[in-house]
C-alpha cells in the first residue's frame, strides 16, 4: 500500500483539483451548501450500498464521491473565513485525542501531531479522563465514550442530544437505545426483553382487533421499538439485517417477475398459487448459491 508521504501528496492533489474547479468551473462555482446537501445525501446512501454489497472498487469510488463533500464544503467555509480543511482535520483528531485517554496521555490533548503512547495512569493523578484510560476492551471504551462525549466544552448537553434529528427512524431507535445502555439504562438480562417483545405484540394485535387506527399506529411503534432492543441486546444490527432482506425480497421478486415475462402472462393474470410457486423456485436456487446459503 501507500506510504504517509505519497497519501499526504494525493490529499494535497485532490485539494488542487477542488481549487481549480472552484475557480474555474460554472457549475463548482455557484455551488452553496443548501444546493450540495441533497447530493451529499445521496451520496452517502450510494456509499452505504456499496458497503451492505462489500463491493471494494465501488466502495473505493463512493468513498471519493463523500470526501470530494467533504472538502467541498470546508472550501466553501474557507472562502466565508469561517474555518478550512486543516481546521476540519484538526477538531476531528483532537476530538478522537480527547475520547481515547486509553491511548493518549490527558496532557496530549491540544499538541500538535502527538503520538500514542501506552497510558496507565498513576493514582494520584487528577488528569482530566485520567479515570477512563484503564479501558482495555471494546466494551469498557464504549461506554467511556458517551460519558466523556458530555465532558467535552461543546460537546453533547445530555445523553440523548447527540442522536441526529433526521437520522431514519430504525436506525435512531437503535441509537436511542445504544446511548442509554452506555449510562447503565439496560436490561439486566437480556432473555427479559422477550417478555417485553410479547406484551408490546398482544397490545398491537388488540388495537388492532378494536380497529382504533391512531392508537394501533403508537403500539406498532412500541412493539417495533422493542423488536430493535432485542436485537441490539443480541448484538444484531437491525438495519443490516433489514436491509439483507429488502435485497433477498428484490431478487425473489424479480425472478418472479422475470418469468412471467418470459411465459408473456403478466403478473397481474398470475394466480398467488403460480406466484409462490415461482417464488420457491428462486429460494432453491439461492441455496444452491454459498453467498446466500444462510438466507431463508
Amino acid at each position: 500500500m501507500h506510504t504517509k508521504e505519497e497519501k499526504m501528496a494525493a490529499f494535497g492533489r485532490y485539494l488542487d483539483v477542488l481549487d481549480a474547479l472552484r475557480e474555474n468551473c460554472p457549475w463548482d462555482k455557484k455551488q452553496t451548501n443548501e444546493s450540495l446537501r441533497p447530493n451529499t445525501i445521496e451520496e452517502t446512501f450510494e456509499l452505504c450500498d456499496a458497503l451492505m454489497k462489500d463491493e471494494q472498487n465501488e466502495i473505493c469510488k463512493e468513498l471519493g464521491d463523500v470526501l470530494l463533500h467533504i472538502c467541498f464544503y470546508a472550501r466553501i467555509a474557507e472562502e466565508k473565513g469561517e474555518f478550512d480543511i486543516v481546521d476540519v482535520c484538526n477538531r476531528s483528531a483532537d476530538k478522537l485525542i480527547f475520547r481515547h485517554p486509553h491511548v493518549y496521555h490527558p496532557s496530549q490533548v491540544g499538541v500538535p501531531h502527538p503520538r500514542p503512547l501506552p497510558y496507565v495512569p498513576e493514582e494520584s493523578e487528577n488528569a482530566e479522563n485520567s479515570e477512563f484510560a484503564g479501558a482495555k476492551t471494546v466494551a469498557q471504551v464504549l461506554d467511556n465514550w458517551e460519558q466523556i462525549k458530555q465532558k467535552e466544552k461543546d460537546g453533547n448537553t445530555s445523553v440523548l442530544s447527540g442522536v441526529p434529528v433526521s437520522l431514519p427512524s430504525l436506525i435512531k431507535a437503535y441509537r436511542i437505545q445504544d446511548k442509554a445502555r452506555h449510562v447503565g439504562f439496560d436490561w439486566e438480562d437480556r432473555q427479559d426483553v422477550w417478555k417485553k417483545v410479547r406484551e408490546e405484540l398482544d397490545e398491537l394485535e388488540a388495537e388492532l382487533n378494536r380497529d382504533d387506527r391512531e392508537q394501533a399506529t403508537r403500539e406498532l411503534g412500541d412493539f417495533l421499538f422493542s423488536v430493535i432492543n432485542a436485537a441490539r441486546l443480541y448484538k444484531l444490527n437491525p438495519d443490516n439485517a433489514l436491509e439483507h432482506t429488502n435485497q433477498k425480497f428484490i431478487r425473489r421478486f424479480n425472478y418472479v417477475e422475470a418469468h412471467s415475462m418470459k411465459v408473456g402472462k403478466p403478473l397481474t393474470e398470475m394466480t398467488l398459487q403460480e406466484m409462490d410457486e415461482l417464488w420457491n423456485e428462486a429460494k432453491q436456487q439461492e441455496k444452491n448459491t454459498p453467498c446466500e446459503a444462510n438466507e431463508s
